[in-house]
């Protein structure tokens, strides 16, 4: 039996981001993503959150990538909802989070929200994209198991190894 290597980089602070994976492959998880405006949507994706263009059917769908298994369909609709229904979350690194806020800010003003500290060891940044969708960048960040932090964990019931 091999052994599956996650294309999320352990936490660290000075953790680099794996390169955009542009093969194809059978996915495994993906969201569709409805949107009045293919081509705004698009490029709010692509220069706001980092995703490439994997494909594009004119008119009828946008296939958005970003590290491997991380894929969006922005498919056209005739309505979008107007509030976010539900989250999509993207893991990120730590120094990536600064940056996706500034070009989301860029691109819509007032469409980000943190990065926040989360309890359960990672940083967060809400995203509302132009056509209504809540993603979230999630970024781990490095534990010291003798930690109050990692006692914290332990505690709400997560396995932290004693190092």
């Amino acid at each position: 039996m091999s052994e599956y290597t996650s294309p999320v980089p352990m936490p660290a602070l000075g953790a680099s981001a794996p390169a955009v994976y542009r093969e194809f492959y059978g996915m495994p998880m993906f969201v569709n993503v409805p949107t009045r405006d293919l081509t705004a949507s698009a490029d709010f994706w692509i220069r706001g959150l980092g995703f490439i263009d994997l494909f594009t059917i004119p008119d009828r769908l946008t296939h958005l990538r970003r590290w491997a298994f991380q894929d969006v369909l922005l498919v056209p609709a005739e309505r979008v909802a107007e509030t976010p229904t539900m989250s999509i979350s993207f893991a990120c690194v730590l120094r990536q989070l600064d940056e996706i806020a500034a070009r989301c800010e860029d691109l819509a003003p007032g469409c980000t929200s943190g990065p926040t500290e989360m309890p359960w060891n990672s940083v967060e940044l809400t995203i509302v994209t132009p056509e209504h969708a809540r993603v979230v960048m999630t970024a781990a960040q490095p534990l010291d198991p003798h930690s109050a932090r990692a006692d914290d964990l332990r505690a709400m019931g997560i396995e932290i190894p004693k190092g």
